[in-house]
């Protein structure tokens, strides 16, 4: 109290910063070096891919017949490849693919794996036991095999590597969502909440769903990288996109006879823009991790 008796806890009050979990999350992840490099490459690759007719010097599928597959040069920074098209637009547009199959398709399969790891973990028994047996059969593929069997299955194309790259993201997340909440549902304000007589669909929505994010976004974010590698390799085979399409495994497998013809550049800078993307979002996943993580703080 000031000496005209007024009470100075509004004053305090008013100049107290209240402290928000986005604000705290936020101030975590500026102060590590690889969040934001990786975090910056990210956003740079999305930049590329929306505004990829702006920024590409040339259009992907146009040839140039005076500079067929001619070295990195002034008008050619990344050289051009054997029907002299420019390698650096391809790649640009090839951003635009790589991260639409990387992030739709991680996307199909964490929603189902969310749904499936919820009532798995929820319900239990028999649910549980169906559940995860038939996660347990999809592991026991590996991940590019099952991608190769179901683009074997449905045929090769765009939309169907997305559907194969999905179908192996689902298990692990079932797995991941699964596992936070058989601990979630023992808390006791679950516990509370289901004392009180709210119904199953508003406390794994409300009370339960929540909690599993943190890993599921962690997961979200790696899983990116590897779908982009595993679109590429299905491509690279030819299950994947039309072999003109612009896509970053198929300039690496046109390229192919030009590299043993001492043609570097068609297998370097797509190998290094799928190395570089891959790369940047399995360290984002790392940053995430630490960020969201108590005990990786700590």
């Amino acid at each position: 109290m000031n000496q005209s008796g007024e009470s100075l806890a509004p004053d305090i009050a008013a100049t107290t910063t209240l402290r928000s979990p986005w604000r705290d999350f936020w101030q975590t992840f500026i102060r590590n070096p690889l969040a934001l490099v990786s975090g910056s490459v990210v956003l740079l690759l999305i930049f590329i891919a929306i505004f990829a007719p702006w920024i590409a010097p040339y259009d992907p599928m146009s040839a140039d017949w005076a500079s067929l597959s001619s070295l990195p040069s002034a008008s050619h920074w990344m050289g051009t490849d054997d029907l002299g098209r420019d390698v650096m637009s391809r790649i640009i547009y090839g951003a635009r693919i790589s991260l639409y199959i990387g992030i739709v398709s991680v996307t199909i399969g964490m929603v189902i794996g969310i749904f499936l790891g919820l009532l798995a973990g929820y319900y239990g028994r028999w649910v549980d036991m169906l559940i995860m047996r038939g996660a347990d059969v999809l592991f026991a593929f590996p991940g590019m095999l099952l991608a190769i069997a179901v683009v074997a299955i449905l045929g090769p194309g765009l939309n169907n590597v997305v559907i194969a790259v999905a179908v192996f993201s689902v298990p692990v997340f079932a797995r991941i969502v699964r596992a936070s909440v058989l601990s979630l549902k023992q808390a006791a304000y679950v516990e509370a909440t289901r004392c009180a007589g709210a119904r199953d669909r508003v406390i794994i929505l409300r009370h339960i769903l929540p909690g599993t994010l943190s890993g599921v976004i962690v997961y979200f974010t790696m899983r990116i990288g590897t779908s982009i590698l595993t679109a590429a390799g299905l491509s690279f085979i030819g299950l994947g996109p039309e072999p003109d399409v612009p896509e970053w495994g198929n300039i690496l497998a046109m390229s192919r006879s030009m590299m043993m013809a001492g043609y570097w550049h068609v297998s370097v800078f797509p190998g290094l823009a799928i190395f570089l993307t891959v790369l940047a979002f399995n360290l984002l996943g790392d940053a995430l991790r630490d960020t969201l993580d108590p005990k990786m703080k700590k």
